[in-house]
């Protein structure tokens, strides 16, 4: 064990759940599902197939001998003719049926796609509790007022629940592709060789409504609607690039989660989970690094780059199909859905976790508070008397005094006091308080989290309830 490669997204960050939809186990297991799949499909329509073979097959659907299969891909370096074998080892009266007619992408290329919409499906569940945990913390501080940033310099006043809820529709938007994805997924079905059906069609005696026929049966005893019309040997490898481009997409939204919050975490504002005995550096005892958005953010890089993987392997296959797709597939395609798993039980872990720290954010907003207040307090002395232009040139030239006496002096934010000073604008220092009130600058945005909530999330996890509920446990 400690003497091989082991991949770190089987032993450190993927669930059990998505590691089994890429196991071998998951993977044979389907090829003699749909190898039965076609044996039925062709007894159906009129092949000399008994349902004594097809009881057979089923029997030993799930009992795979690996060793023989093993054994024999030594000898004929083809691991489907070496299954077809060894299925065939176990089921002597059906031997002779087992693949009648298909070729390797029957199985291989099939698989894939039953793996790949099994796949999304299970990031599907993930994702929707992540915007149901996000849910709750945008309602949670829908109105707690926060400094908002643009270009990360103090900016107006925003709400922790409205931050919250520019994460929410992000993972909305990848949402409704990755349904748009799962919704247009299809089997290839019984193609042949070079996507022909020649074969079929010789079983058939010319039957082309058989081939057709053939096609649509495996694919709804596989649980699909249709297979894809045309094809080469195999199903278009832009599938694939269509695939990651989503799985990248929330890789995409995550990374941008996990930066926000690790820069939160640096002013002290919001923390993401930290365990009792957890070190936070080997040097330095007193550290919390945002260890688990540090991975998110790491994992949304892998991901978002191995999406470069399936465009080119779609744009460099030649005429029905090459063999120079397979390696990289067996590569590219599960780590991405590994890793997104990891990145999405790692946000369900951190936001379920997320800690918020009221005073900070506090003392931040009502240390630039001043300066967003100054259009307020200008229509305060307008309305007392003052000139406007007179005003707004005071105020400019005050605010860069405040502002000099923070950065070069070190001081607090001592606007109000240098605008109570100046008899133009006739305001009291109390008065100048009173406008304050942080509530008063973040405009609709706790009105804005209570609409996109009850208009936008609630029907959809209303629409999901059965999958709501999850948990998510990090390994290290």
């Amino acid at each position: 064990m400690h003497e091989k490669y082991m991949s770190p997204l089987s032993e450190r960050y993927a669930s059990k759940e998505m590691q089994y939809i890429f196991s071998p186990d998951k993977k044979f297991t389907t090829w003699r599902k749909l190898w039965i799949a076609l044996a039925e499909a062709e007894r159906e329509l009129g092949l000399p197939i008994t349902e004594e073979q097809i009881e057979e097959m089923k029997a030993h659907q799930d009992d795979i001998n690996y060793e023989e299969a093993r054994a024999r891909e030594k000898e004929v370096r083809h691991d489907v003719m070496s299954h077809v074998y060894a299925y065939g080892l176990q089921c002597p009266k059906a031997k002779g049926i087992i693949h009648l007619g298909a070729t390797s992408c029957y199985v291989g290329d099939n698989t894939d796609l039953i793996i790949m919409r099994e796949g999304l499906c299970l990031v599907r569940e993930k994702l929707i509790n992540v915007i149901a945990e996000l849910s709750r913390f945008a309602a949670a501080w829908k109105t707690q007022p926060t400094l908002a940033f643009t270009h990360f310099q103090p900016a107006q006043p925003t709400t922790v629940g409205k931050r919250a809820c520019l994460w929410i529709q992000e993972l909305l938007l990848d949402l409704e592709d990755l349904e748009h994805v799962i919704g247009s997924m299809k089997l290839l079905g019984s193609k042949g060789t070079t996507g022909t059906q020649a074969s079929f069609l010789e079983l058939f005696d010319g039957d082309h409504e058989k081939c057709r026929a053939l096609d649509q049966k495996i694919a709804e005893k596989m649980g699909f609607s249709s297979c894809y019309p045309v094809s080469g040997q195999t199903y278009s490898r832009k599938v694939d690039t269509r695939v990651l481009c989503v799985l990248a997409g929330i890789a995409s939204s995550a990374h941008k989660f996990s930066n926000d919050i690790r820069l939160l975490q640096h002013l002290k504002e919001i923390e993401e989970p930290f365990e009792k005995s957890q070190i936070g550096s080997s040097a330095m005892a007193y550290k919390r690094n945002p260890m688990r958005s540090e991975r998110i953010a790491s994992l949304a890089n892998y991901v978002m780059s191995d999406v470069m993987n399936p465009m080119l392997t779609a744009s460099t296959q030649w005429f029905e199909r090459t063999l120079d797709d397979s390696a990289n597939k067996r590569i590219s395609i599960p780590e991405a859905f590994l890793a997104v798993d990891g990145i999405l039980d790692l946000y369900l872990n951190v936001v379920d976790g997320l800690v918020v720290y009221p005073k900070v954010i506090e003392k931040h907003l009502m240390a630039e508070l001043p300066f967003m207040a100054t259009e307020n307090i200008m229509m305060d002395a307008v309305k007392a008397g003052g000139d406007r232009q007179e005003l707004h040139e005071k105020i400019r030239t005050l605010s860069m005094e405040a502002g000099r006496q923070v950065k070069v002096e070190g001081r607090d934010n001592n606007l109000l006091e240098l605008i109570a000073a100046d008899p133009a604008f006739n305001l009291s220092l109390d008065e100048l308080k009173k406008s304050m009130d942080p509530s008063r600058y973040v405009g609709r945005a706790p009105r804005q989290v209570e609409e996109f909530l009850e208009e936008t999330v609630y029907p959809i996890l209303r629409e999901n309830e059965s999958v709501l509920g999850r948990k998510a446990e990090i390994n290290v």
